[in-house]
């Protein structure tokens, strides 16, 4: 009897430039993303939601309906109306995407909450409720979302999004995969018993690394440290590095059987395409003969 293991799945991420040069280059690198056949593509927002029909529904729509690659538009929820998410929704449905990243969304200094969505899982009840045939995935944090107090407080409030209907969970980057399975386990624990896609962002630079860091306080392990330190004045080996131990991360977690692997690319199609020729071969359905 021959039956098929289902394998992981391979997906990208993208974020809309802030001027028509930078949309441009996107566009090409969206077109050459079509070449390595990623499960989906997410755009995310810019840090103003007020343009987003514009940018990300627009960007969404294009990589369905012109590369024929299924597309996930970043909702947040703080800076939205519900008039708005149902105005965004109807405009998404037109354009084919169905598949919805609800977030809270992070805090604008210069802007006012709309307070009708509170957190996202509000968002996801709202969208379960007006619009059933969306596909929603949440934001996951292994390493502890910045705002909650403690893992238990996290894990919570992790629960409540899936239970509003969330159908599958998209983490942060990190860079110690210790740390993603641990959050597994925590998860399992709490019953919640969604697909979690392992987010990886590639490092191929000194000042993008201590930027994550700075802003997001990811935990860098001594191995990576030692990477940024030793390459700190030659750019292409640091880059070579880098993507090296991005390789390293997924071959591990794919090893141990993880649902998916989300690419934070940074517009980068060299980057992703790198990933993609190196790992291309674990995405691939595999049969397992088994005797009974």
């Amino acid at each position: 009897m021959i039956r098929k293991r289902i394998s992981p799945t391979l997906s990208f991420e993208v974020f809309p430039p802030n001027s028509k040069v930078g949309t441009k280059k996107l566009i090409h690198t969206l077109d050459a993303f079509k070449e390595l056949s990623p499960s989906f593509i997410s755009v995310t927002c810019n840090n103003s939601t007020r343009n987003m029909e514009n940018t990300t529904v627009h960007l969404s729509g294009y990589i369905k309906q012109e590369l024929g690659i299924p597309s996930v538009a970043h909702l947040p929820a703080t800076y939205l109306t519900k008039g708005r998410v149902l105005t965004i929704l109807k405009q998404l449905d037109k354009l084919g995407v169905n598949h919805l990243l609800a977030l809270r969304g992070d805090e604008q200094p210069t802007m006012e909450p709309c307070n009708d969505f509170k957190y996202a899982s509000d968002l996801i009840t709202f969208i379960k409720e007006q619009a059933p045939h969306f596909y929603i995935s949440g934001a996951c944090y292994p390493e502890i979302h910045p705002d909650s107090k403690s893992k238990v407080e996290d894990i919570h409030y992790l629960k409540k999004k899936t239970e509003a209907g969330c159908n599958n969970l998209i983490s942060q980057l990190f860079f110690d995969n210790k740390i993603f399975y641990q959050f597994q386990e925590n998860c399992a624990l709490a019953n919640i018993n969604r697909p979690i896609l392992a987010g990886i962002m590639p490092i191929v630079n000194r000042s993008q690394a201590l930027r994550l860091f700075k802003t997001s306080g990811t935990y860098l392990p001594k191995k990576f440290l030692r990477i940024l330190d030793r390459y700190e004045h030659h750019p292409e080996a640091l880059r070579d590095a880098g993507l090296a131990y991005a390789v390293d991360q997924i071959v591990e977690l794919v090893t141990q059987n993880v649902d998916g692997i989300h690419l934070y690319t940074m517009n980068n199609s060299a980057t992703a395409n790198y990933i993609y020729q190196t790992t291309s071969s674990l995405f691939k359905t595999q049969e397992e003969l088994l005797s009974i």
